[in-house]
């Protein structure tokens, strides 16, 4: 499977990105941004033990997917998962970073906080058989240009007077 449209992966506006994973500009200041928001998500199994969730790059948007919750699902062993991100730092080096090691019997889930990624983003089953549900959040922001009324509201903000100063008085005594 590509891309995570088919296994739920969640959308949702937030411009925020992690740094060491994010190595794009951000958008010019006449762009607007317009989010979208999806649900994904995915499981990795013994006999799954890779997904790569990946975004079409030529539709000019940012894409952000901020994952949410690692957790055991029925038929879990209890033995250690370990699952890792594999991604690209800000010098498009290919990095691999464990984010979760579970345990039935100990640490069957944990919650992200919805860390961020930049797609695209590969999870991996480094150790165990899972089965491991990841969530998360991919989120969208489309790129559109200003409207005359949005650029003539910015054109009367940039014309305000400047503030001059006070002038002084003499204290009566």
């Amino acid at each position: 499977m590509s891309g995570g449209q088919s296994l739920g992966f969640s959308r949702v506006s937030g411009p925020s990105v992690s740094p060491w994973l994010s190595g794009r500009k951000q958008p010019a200041p006449s762009l607007l941004l317009m989010p979208h928001v999806d649900s994904p998500g995915c499981e990795l199994t013994g006999n799954t033990r890779s997904y790569t969730f990946k975004v079409d790059e030529d539709d000019n948007s940012e894409h952000i997917l901020a994952l949410s919750m690692v957790c055991l699902t029925d038929g879990a062993k209890d033995e250690c998962n370990v699952v890792e991100v594999v991604g690209r730092n800000r010098q498009n080096q290919e990095i691999a970073v464990p984010v979760a090691n579970l345990k039935l019997s100990c640490q069957p889930a944990l919650s992200l906080d919805n860390f961020q990624l930049q797609p695209p983003v590969t999870f991996h089953l480094k150790s165990g058989s899972g089965p491991v549900h990841l969530s998360g959040r991919h989120q969208i922001m489309h790129r559109r240009a200003p409207s005359e009324e949005e650029e003539s509201v910015e054109e009367e903000e940039e014309e305000l007077t400047p503030i001059m100063p006070a002038k002084k008085q003499r204290r009566r005594q």
